[in-house]
């Protein structure tokens, strides 16, 4: 899979193995084989790739589809506040970012810390749970 999400992303930046390659500080033919599948890269090497094209290492091997929900949470919420939310609320948080009205909420607590706002976050979900009701 990474070989294949590789190659598309490249694609889709409209950029050759070539640049990739000076970017990434390896040669062409490495990532000629990054894509062919003929060899994968080291931890080190496959976030640079990640934060190259702007997405997920999970992404990269085909561990999820979502490019880069966490690049998405990061500009509603501070790094901190998302390593104490669980998966669910996480994914509550990524809805969040498409309810304008909820919005209004996490901008009013920007001065919050981050143990505060993920507080916060939780009851927020409890009260859109409730509605759901």
């Amino acid at each position: 899979m990474f070989s294949k999400r590789l190659k598309e992303l490249r694609n889709q930046k409209g950029i050759y193995q070539k640049e990739l390659a000076e970017v990434l500080g390896v040669s062409r033919p490495t990532i000629t084989q990054y894509e062919q599948g003929k060899r994968n890269p080291d931890t080190d090497m496959l976030n640079k790739i990640a934060d190259y094209f702007e997405v997920s290492v999970d992404y990269l091997l085909g561990r999820t589809n979502k490019k880069n929900e966490m690049a998405k949470l990061e500009k509603i919420a501070p790094k901190g506040t998302l390593e104490l939310l669980n998966e669910e609320e996480l994914e509550f948080l990524l809805e969040i970012a498409n309810d304008n009205q909820r919005q209004v909420l996490l901008r009013e607590s920007r001065g919050l810390t981050d143990s505060d706002l993920a507080k916060a976050i939780k009851i927020i979900k409890a009260f859109a749970e409730e509605e759901d009701k």
